[in-house]
């Protein structure tokens, strides 16, 4: 790139990274295709985010990409390697395809880019910066690792220096990288929950996104644990907090139970209202219903909800 086009693209990018700032302070690090695909608008020109493939420039980029996507329902098998980096596959299998000597190039100039992991279809995970690091032919693979935004600075006279690099940048990148991989299986459960008991609380039905979580059944600090639909609950914060204070418990037959010390308790209309009137109701369920919290899990936290009770 010219210096002209090297200033551009700069520009470009940080307007992107604080677009994107913007846009999960608002709606969490978890956004819509959508929303992702409208972009914003930098100096007059639309800049989307995301395209057709995988690999994306927009129209008033030049040269290098400003995003690799992964969709949940892609045909590209992306993973991470024994050192938490991850992998992203080539475009196709021309190692020469205009996009892979985009990202090539990105390598090359260590130029940031956006990654964007589906979770569930129309829904990614946003994790900028990320820079590629390593180019596998053998295996048509690009490794990339992810750094932290606060080591970005502007535009400093270098026009390869977006970062302010140093000796500890591979150590840092490949400990924000491997970090991430667990941030990608909490955020997919949240969003596996939530889309099978559509987008509300199972307790209360309350349906405001940003108030839900994903409840274990069982913690996934226990070898049952596991981020599967059938181990989670869709609740509010409250009732989340309620259930694994054991507060409020579940029992297999989808049947809500209150605390007896809590239903004996007089402490106003949040108490009456948000715990102890769900007493003997039966919750929401998911579609499908293959999808409905397992028995034998809730059989073991019920027992547990049934020691600390007494």
């Amino acid at each position: 790139m010219n210096s002209q086009e090297s200033s551009l693209d700069q520009r470009i990018r940080l307007a992107s990274f604080a677009w994107l700032s913007k846009q999960i302070k608002v709606h969490g690090d978890v956004l819509q295709r959508q929303l992702l695909t409208q972009g914003f608008e930098f100096e007059g020109k639309r800049v989307p985010l995301v395209g057709p493939q995988g690999i994306f420039k927009p129209q008033a980029l030049s040269k290098i990409p400003l995003s690799i996507t992964t969709t949940s329902d892609g045909p590209y098998d992306d993973s991470f390697d024994h050192n938490g980096l991850l992998l992203y596959r080539y475009r196709g299998t021309n190692p020469n395809h205009k996009d892979n000597e985009g990202l090539r190039a990105a390598m090359k100039e260590q130029i940031p880019l956006i990654y964007f992991h589906g979770i569930v279809p129309g829904k990614y995970y946003v994790i900028f910066p990320v820079f590629i690091v390593g180019d596998m032919l053998h295996s048509l693979t690009f490794k990339v690792a992810a750094d932290d935004p606060v080591y970005f600075k502007t535009f400093l006279g270098n026009s390869r220096a977006m970062l302010v690099a140093d000796s500890n940048d591979e150590a840092r990148r490949t400990y924000i990288t491997a970090t991430i991989k667990q941030r990608l299986h909490q955020r997919g459960f949240r969003e596996r929950v939530l889309l099978a008991y559509r987008q509300q609380c199972s307790f209360c039905r309350l349906r405001h996104p940003e108030l839900l979580d994903a409840a274990h059944i069982i913690a996934d600090s226990e070898p049952e644990g596991i981020p599967t639909v059938q181990n989670g609950i869709a609740l509010c914060k409250l009732h989340h907090a309620a259930f694994d204070s054991d507060l409020l418990g579940l029992r297999p037959d989808y049947i809500i139970e209150v605390r007896k010390d809590v239903l004996d308790e007089e402490d106003g209309p949040m108490l009456l209202h948000g715990l102890k009137n769900l007493s003997e109701k039966r919750i929401v369920l998911p579609t499908p219903s293959e999808l409905s919290p397992s028995k034998i899990l809730l059989e073991k936290r019920y027992a547990e909800f049934k020691i600390a009770s007494q």
